[in-house]
């Protein structure tokens, strides 16, 4: 009986098959660490840098189920006027999606796969800020449900100023 739900479930689906998130592949795009004062912003410092965090996510179709997600990070840390590092990285993924509805396409492409590639990101910046010669920087979870959302009443608002 229970094999006889799964078919009804996996059916109802479409194809005969139940819906499938696949990484095929991860990449780093681009990275760039720079230093410009160093060695002199390598100085221990009372007060600790202020830290800018940027992240974007963008995601393009290579096929029907294949999609390239890439998830770009910046990290400038500075004091007073001085610039002690900027790390900028774009990270990526190949991502084989099938059998979700339509519906579900963008959150899956928008927060799931970049939730999948954080931690891989993630540890390349604290790499390469070990690198650099400063302390790993250990960039905190980020909720892409959050920014997902934000973003698409972003886009409804502009909508309805274009609309008006």
């Amino acid at each position: 009986m229970a094999k006889e739900a799964k078919k009804d479930e996996a059916a109802a689906n479409g194809n005969g098959a139940g819906p499938t998130l696949s990484v095929l592949a991860q990449y780093v795009k681009d990275l760039s660490f720079e230093s410009p004062g160093a060695p002199n912003s390598l100085r221990a410092r009372e007060k600790s840098p202020g830290i800018n965090i940027g992240v974007n996510v963008n995601a393009n179709p290579i096929s029907d189920t294949e999609f390239d997600v890439v998830l770009s990070l910046t990290a400038k840390a500075s004091f007073e006027k001085d610039v002690l590092f900027n790390v900028e990285l774009v990270y990526g993924g190949v991502f084989s999606i099938q059998h979700f509805p339509q519906e579900h396409m963008l959150p899956i492409l928008f927060i799931e796969c970049p939730r999948l590639l954080f931690p891989f990101a993630r540890q390349i910046i604290a790499e390469s800020t070990r690198n650099g010669g400063f302390p790993p920087l250990m960039l905190d979870p980020i909720d892409f449900a959050q920014m997902f959302q934000q973003k698409m009443a972003e886009d409804q608002a502009r909508a309805k100023v274009q609309v008006s």
